[in-house]
Order: C-alpha cells, then structure tokens, then sequence
C-alpha cells in the first residue's frame, strides 16, 4: 500500500478497517454496532466515515442490493505495514533496529515471541549462507 494508490487510514478509519477484517463484509448498522461496544457513535457518524473511505479507497462498496455491504479494499497486513513504515520515517528516521529495541526495551515479550523474532534474525543474518 504506498501512500499513492492508497492514502493511510485516520484512527477512526482504522477502528472500521478493524471491524470489517474481523467481521467480513459488512452494512453500515452492523459496523456501528460493532463500533458502538467500545464507546457510542452514531450511525451517520459511521456511515459519514464509510463514505469517506469509499472515496479515499480504503474500502469498496456493493451497491448492487438495497443495503449497502462494505469491505476493506486492502488485506490488514498491508495496511499495517504501510503505517508501520510512515511511522519507522517519522518517528525513527528509518532506523528499524532503534525502533525494535525501543519497542522490546518497554514491553513484556512471551517466549513464543522471542523465538520468532530470534528465529527472524536468524533468517537476516547477513553471515549465514
């Protein structure tokens, strides 16, 4: 997902974007009423925000019924990775190792996290064959 073709979610468009790639396709009731769980929100609020996204390419839109489905345009490993790279620009200037130990350095890791990221490294390693 480069910032082009698609440009990167709000955080508001992101709480959708979250809700569409767990649920599925989805008309705007149904996403409100997930949204709706975490705090309250209107449905022209959501269906404001699904518009805009639509526009913006974020998620497409089956008109073709009387209710309106939407769907995330994109896979969430793309999109995560998309704001995952401004951030390493912005915050980082690109240094993902400062960006990793930051990360580890000021949360709890499980054992099974450890070993992908060793397993990881391992893969990166510019010494091995």
């Amino acid at each position: 997902m480069s910032n082009t073709n698609h440009p990167l979610p709000t955080d508001g468009e992101l709480e959708i974007l979250q809700i569409l790639w767990e649920i599925g396709p989805a008309t705007v009731r149904m996403v409100n009423e997930s949204m709706n769980q975490s705090k309250p929100v209107g449905y022209t609020t959501t269906l404001k925000l699904l518009q805009i996204m639509d526009s913006k390419g974020l998620v497409s839109r089956d008109s073709s019924q009387k209710v309106h489905i939407y769907q995330a345009a994109l896979p969430p490993d793309q999109t995560r990775k998309a704001l995952l790279d401004r951030f390493l620009e912005t915050t980082f200037q690109g240094a993902a190792g400062e960006m990793v130990l930051q990360l580890l350095g000021g949360h709890r890791t499980t054992e099974d996290e450890l070993s992908r990221i060793r397993q990881l490294l391992a893969d990166q390693d510019p010494k091995k064959p």
